[in-house]
């Protein structure tokens, strides 16, 4: 199994978010000069050991992705408005990871926007967390 496999396809559902302009979606890395709004994701892995999960051989077959998104914009309404945009192509959407099974995209939660003006100029971030899960297919 390919973690960025995995990280792609969240990625690239993310970045079919209806809209205009198109959303802006970010791997973990704001590039110099980026202004709001966009769509900052911090993925990782796991493979959590479920006895549910296991192969006959013992092998653990279940692979999670979790995403930590931030929605950022120039107001609460616009980090709101990317968040709405995110989780309308991500919440429920089963995504194709080769040799994969993918169950349905999870929200793990969200925070409230939060105001952050430590680089000089006022940002707003709300964080969203997804879950993605799949087995061998």
């Amino acid at each position: 199994m390919s973690v960025q496999a995995h990280a792609d396809a969240f990625l690239a559902r993310a970045r079919t978010a209806p809209g205009s302009p198109a959303l802006v979606v970010l791997d973990g890395f704001v590039p110099p000069g980026q202004t709001a709004p966009y769509l900052l994701a911090y993925l990782y892995s796991e493979t959590p050991e479920l006895p549910d999960s296991r192969s006959v051989q013992g092998a653990s077959e279940r692979f999670v992705l979790h995403a930590i998104c931030h929605s950022v914009g120039g107001s609460a309404g616009a980090a709101r408005a990317v968040s709405q945009r995110a989780r309308g192509v991500l919440l429920d959407a089963v995504l194709t990871v080769a040799g994969r099974r993918c169950f349905p995209v999870r929200s793990e939660g969200s925070n409230p926007v939060e105001r952050d003006e430590s680089t000089g100029v006022a940002v707003f971030d709300q964080v969203d967390l997804y879950r993605l899960e799949s087995v061998p297919g």
